[in-house]
């Protein structure tokens, strides 16, 4: 499960909040292995701005699902911290936390430097050394700082992408890599290849294991499944026009009025994703499963009711999920 804590629009960030531990606590009855928690900011819809709290609140309402950061992205952050942070996690909860780390700012530019404070850092070019100080940090690399506890509470770290650059850095480095095919459909399965051809065994993995992060809206019928899209949709297309919006009743969102080319992105937006029944999502994740060849699928579900999303994760886990083969 990939957490972003959708805040509705006559919804508090606590409510947003509170639905997400309460979520987290069902998916682990349900079964799931793992949730991670996205960082985005300057986002109305989205009120998961803060991985590592989130992290430590979800770990702390639940037992042994693995929680973790989908991702966080390190050009906003001194890898001393992340290290500080998520070794601060792997020691209260050993053996259950992951890093994915994310290249990208995960907002737009004026936002990331009043995180950074500096430009320093906000290029590509300089986020393989910063990731190389962050493993360093945990493993005691650095003569002169130690990260206290991030030395010797290593988490799971992961490489996420949307293009070729991090499944390249990932597989060199021998890591597990996690892709954005939620909104980067395009790109997946050119990206996984690279990430194969690239790939070096390495003191955390001997062969290659890959994630696809992917939208599932799943419902009774297919009609409800699409009508629940729509707020989700609507709050993509405002977020791409650069007027975010929280995210709107399905009743309301059903009722904008969208013209040729915002019907055009919108469609494209849910084009290789899954939105169904049940019947019908099993045979677009069967289909993305086995173009990827994914290890795991990670399921992100923007849905306005608490309810109807808890009612997607159910189904998946009870109807689609044991159909499903690699």
């Amino acid at each position: 499960m990939l957490e972003l804590a959708p805040a509705a629009r006559d919804a508090t960030a606590t409510e947003a909040l509170r639905n997400t531990a309460e979520l987290a606590k069902r998916v682990e009855q349900l079964g799931y292995r793992r949730i991670w928690v996205a960082e985005h900011h300057n986002m109305p819809s989205i009120a998961s701005s803060s991985p590592a709290v989130l992290i430590a609140h979800l770990a702390a309402v639940t037992s042994t699902i693995r929680v973790g950061s989908g991702g966080v992205m390190l050009p906003n952050h001194a890898p001393l911290v992340v290290a500080e942070q998520f070794g601060t996690l792997e020691a209260l909860h050993p053996g259950r936390v992951d890093l994915g780390i994310g290249r990208a700012p995960g907002t737009d530019q004026r936002t990331a430097l009043a995180l950074r404070r500096t430009m320093a850092g906000l290029s590509a070019e300089g986020f393989p050394q910063e990731l190389a100080d962050l493993i360093g940090y945990f493993q005691g690399d650095n003569d002169l700082i130690e990260a206290v506890p991030g030395h010797g509470n290593e988490p799971t770290i992961w490489l996420l992408g949307s293009s070729g650059f991090s499944a390249q850095l990932a597989g060199m480095l021998g890591l597990p890599f996690s892709f954005a095919h939620h909104f980067s459909s395009a790109n997946t399965v050119p990206a996984l290849e690279l990430y194969r051809e690239h790939f070096r065994p390495s003191r955390w993995l001997s062969e290659p294991y890959a994630k696809v992060a992917v939208n599932v809206i799943c419902a009774d019928t297919d009609d409800k499944a699409r009508w629940l899209a729509g707020p989700s949709a609507l709050a993509f297309l405002k977020l791409r026009t650069g007027k975010p919006e929280a995210l709107v009743p399905p009743e309301e969102a059903a009722e904008y009025p969208y013209n040729e080319l915002e019907q055009a992105f919108v469609e494209d937006r849910w084009r290789d994703q899954a939105v169904g029944s049940p019947e019908t999502v099993e045979r677009q994740l069967q289909n993305l499963l086995t173009r990827t060849g994914a290890n795991e699928l990670m399921l992100t579900t923007m849905v306005y009711d608490l309810e109807a999303r808890t009612h997607s994760f159910e189904l998946v886990a009870e109807k689609v999920a044991p159909t499903l083969t690699r």
